[in-house]
């Protein structure tokens, strides 16, 4: 697939190119064949932050996110490098202890939300579409029919409005405490 602009983040000490053995091992132990796009990446760089062009996923209904999208900000490797805190190779206990479907591969999030190849519909060895999981609400949305399709669909995160759902998204000078009331409230007569 050619993209306009690097997929990794330049910033960032990369990871090295994924190897056939880690290959093998992840399809082994996930019980599935990996996108062929999805390798194509991992060859460059073995997982580890994306740059900031492709950091987001629209969505066409709100998540626990944000309104309008998802957030993108790594990719996990097949292999285990200091670059990247998760690997595909941990696909199982993450889906075991946050509670994802069957079917599900982790292929990025934090534990409250995931996004992953889902494949359920296609099988093991067929091509997975990818899906938004939120593993607090159990709620899941489908995101992209195929890797390709995911990968097309990135942005930058700087493409939507900042919203009250994401990390960060107010700035601590931007709010003004209402001047009627005290900033700490003072303990009740007989407390403290």
């Amino acid at each position: 697939m050619d993209r306009p602009r690097p997929f990794w983040d330049p910033d960032r000490p990369a990871a090295p190119p994924l190897t056939e053995p880690d290959r093998l091992a992840a399809e082994r132990l996930l019980g599935v064949t990996l996108p062929a796009v999805l390798l194509d990446l991992l060859r460059e760089q073995d997982g580890g932050l994306v740059a900031d062009g492709y950091g987001a996923f629209p969505t066409d209904r709100p998540t626990s996110w944000a309104p309008d999208h998802v957030p993108f900000d790594h990719l996990h490797g097949a292999g285990r490098h200091p670059q990247s805190p998760f690997s595909l190779l941990d696909g199982p206990y993450l889906a075991a202890e946050w509670g994802l479907p069957d079917g599900l591969v982790p292929v990025s999030g934090d534990g409250h939300h995931w996004i992953a190849l889902d494949y359920r519909r296609c099988g093991p060895t067929g091509e997975p579409a990818v899906a938004w999981y939120d593993a607090e609400a159990a709620t899941e949305l489908p995101l992209a029919p195929d890797f390709a399709a995911f990968l097309h669909g990135l942005t930058s995160p700087a493409a939507f409005e900042p919203t009250a759902f994401e990390p960060g998204a107010f700035e601590p000078d931007a709010f003004e405490p209402n001047a009627t009331e005290p900033a700490i409230a003072e303990p009740a007569a007989g407390e403290g």
